[in-house]
């Protein structure tokens, strides 16, 4: 992050795969602190990773880089208590508080520049994915600063619109928890169709491991798909009760679900 100093306001999972994913990433300690309003916890994060953590005025004072990373009910609060020192050094702000709109930000904060990031659990292992998004008048320094932020953990992704940002809550956000399930439901069939649960968690695991590291690299996941099915075979009998089961419409409207639950809770 070179010069820049980066205040992350909020110690939960996020916050802490921040804080490690930019220190992995060649951030010093020092250009690093962090705010929590939990005593225990600002003692457990300079334990950890060696940084400065404080309470949210103390933290954020000097940094050109302020991540909120508070539960979404908490933003408006912390942001109010901060608007007035934040105003005075402009710094940027990344929320990755889930589905606040960019709106309710910058009322709540004004005359310093947002952004919204949505980034999701594998974050924790430096292996997330996230979406970026940057309201007009956002400049590209300052775009290629939450890609450097955001990047420490993963993939990152810019969009168009706010309002996509519910649909990559949807598909990435989210999408963690819809892998973790087919992988629990093809362990719990071929236990029940004669494997041990031990051997059926352990082939499932891998098994979704193995093609993520496949996918990550690879453009075309229709053409992924077909390396694996041999026509006529043990795979195409298996994709042809899914096609049966109408298993695209329920993929489809899952993330609508979601997506709209998305819209409701920023709403």
């Amino acid at each position: 992050m070179s010069h820049r100093r980066v205040c992350i306001l909020g110690a939960g999972n996020i916050g802490r795969a921040l804080i490690g994913g930019l220190l992995r990433s060649g951030t010093r300690p020092e250009q690093l602190s962090a705010a929590d309003p939990d005593a225990a916890a600002r003692t457990q994060l300079a334990r950890d990773f060696g940084i400065t953590a404080g309470d949210p005025a103390q933290a954020s004072a000097d940094a050109s880089i302020v991540v909120l990373a508070v539960k979404p009910q908490e933003a408006q609060a912390l942001l109010r208590q901060l608007a007035a020192a934040l105003a005075a050094t402009r710094p940027l702000l990344i929320s990755v508080a889930a589905g606040v709109r960019i709106a309710a930000l910058e009322s709540w904060c004004p005359a310093v520049p947002v952004l919204r990031a949505m980034p999701n659990r594998p974050a924790l292992i430096g292996a997330g994915a996230s979406g970026l998004y940057a309201p007009p008048g956002i400049s590209a320094e300052l775009r290629r600063a939450a890609e450097q932020v955001l990047g420490s953990v993963g993939e990152t992704v810019w969009v168009d619109s706010e309002d996509a940002l519910d649909v990559v809550t949807a598909l990435s956000g989210s999408g963690p928890a819809y892998f973790f399930l087919l992988a629990e439901l093809m362990a719990e069939a071929g236990q029940r169709l004669g494997l041990t649960a031990a051997t059926a968690r352990r082939l499932a695991a891998a098994t979704l491991y193995g093609s993520g590291l496949m996918a990550r690299g690879e453009s075309d996941l229709a053409r992924l798909r077909d390396s694996v099915t041999s026509a006529g075979g043990t795979t195409a009998a298996a994709l042809a009760v899914f096609s049966e089961s109408q298993l695209p419409a329920i993929v489809e409207r899952a993330l609508d679900a979601a997506t709209r639950r998305g819209r409701q809770l920023g709403s």
